[in-house]
């Protein structure tokens, strides 16, 4: 669903103004669809668990490492719901504090890929000739290889730390959102709305800012809605390998790693942190199919 409304560039606003009228309308129909808003109830649950984690975990302390071996792979019990680990610290403290930096990494790589990636694409669409060209080769390089491996490799050149997964991921991410914006640029310069300003002597960067980047937007946003939940799935791989957080600091990646070589003795060690990552990647990918049928009718679900 794209906004082309006949405007004079003396109304910087407009195509703002319109952007946010659709996204209220946006929320009013997605209350409708149950599926979807159950999964955005959920994930501003797991959301605000992350923020109030620190009072949420019933031992804070050993949720942030510190060890309590009198209590090794005790099973859930009215003391430690979801059991115990390895070295005996409560599982629920250790998955609540280790929500923090799993949803950090999703959410901090597809807001850094959209800032990188979009306006790329619409610079590359707009302009054209050696411009998109240049933008597009290098952005095939990138494409060229699979992303998880790219991750790895780039991770791993920087050195092992929760603030390198996330850049190595997020440099891997990016060239989605350029081919995104590109295809959605190449198809809006060619209406009235953006001709109007060409012709009024309107600079291509403003009409990229004014009319361009307001529509690529909403496209943008479903596909990063639907990304996150896979940014999480790529965090969780990379601290699985030793590559993103490091211990004891809780993550839900390292916490499978270590879970793992447990599994006999104590089946939830693994479980629980695996849950968490199966739940929040199937409700941010189950939240993006329903932003994406609210804007595209043709993809609606026939059930």
């Amino acid at each position: 669903m794209t906004v082309q409304r006949e405007e004079t560039p003396g109304q910087p606003r407009s195509a703002w103004s319109a952007r946010f009228l659709e996204y209220g309308l946006m929320w009013r129909a997605l209350r409708r669809d149950r599926l979807a808003l159950i999964s955005l109830v959920i994930i501003m649950i797991f959301i605000a668990g992350a923020i109030f984690a620190p009072w949420l975990a019933p031992y804070p302390d050993q949720g942030m490492g510190k060890a309590n071996l009198g209590e090794k792979l005790d099973p859930p019990s009215s003391a430690h719901p979801l059991g115990t680990d390895d070295l005996g610290r409560d599982l629920l403290s250790r998955i609540l504090l280790g929500s923090r930096p799993s949803l950090s990494i999703g959410l901090f790589v597809v807001g850094l890929a959209m800032l990188i990636g979009t306006p790329l694409g619409a610079i590359a669409g707009y302009f054209g000739g050696w411009i998109d060209q240049a933008i597009m080769r290098i952005t095939d390089i990138f494409l060229s290889f699979p992303a998880l491996l790219l991750a790895i490799t780039i991770s791993a050149a920087l050195g092992a730390s929760f603030f390198n997964a996330m850049l190595s991921i997020s440099l891997t991410w990016w060239p989605w959102y350029t081919r995104l914006a590109r295809a959605q640029t190449v198809s809006l310069k060619e209406q009235t709305f953006v001709e109007a300003s060409r012709a009024l002597g309107v600079p291509g960067f403003t009409i990229i800012r004014r009319h361009i980047i307001p529509n690529v937007l909403t496209p943008a946003l479903v596909q990063a809605t639907m990304d996150i939940g896979s940014a999480i799935l790529m965090g969780a791989a990379l601290s699985f390998v030793g590559l993103g957080v490091q211990l004891p600091k809780p993550d839900w990646g390292n916490m499978l790693n270590v879970a793992r070589l447990y599994f006999n003795d104590g089946p939830w060690f693994a479980i629980f942190p695996g849950l968490a990552i199966l739940l929040i990647a199937m409700c941010f990918n189950l939240l993006g199919d329903g932003v994406r049928d609210l804007l595209d009718p043709q993809s609606r679900r026939t059930g």
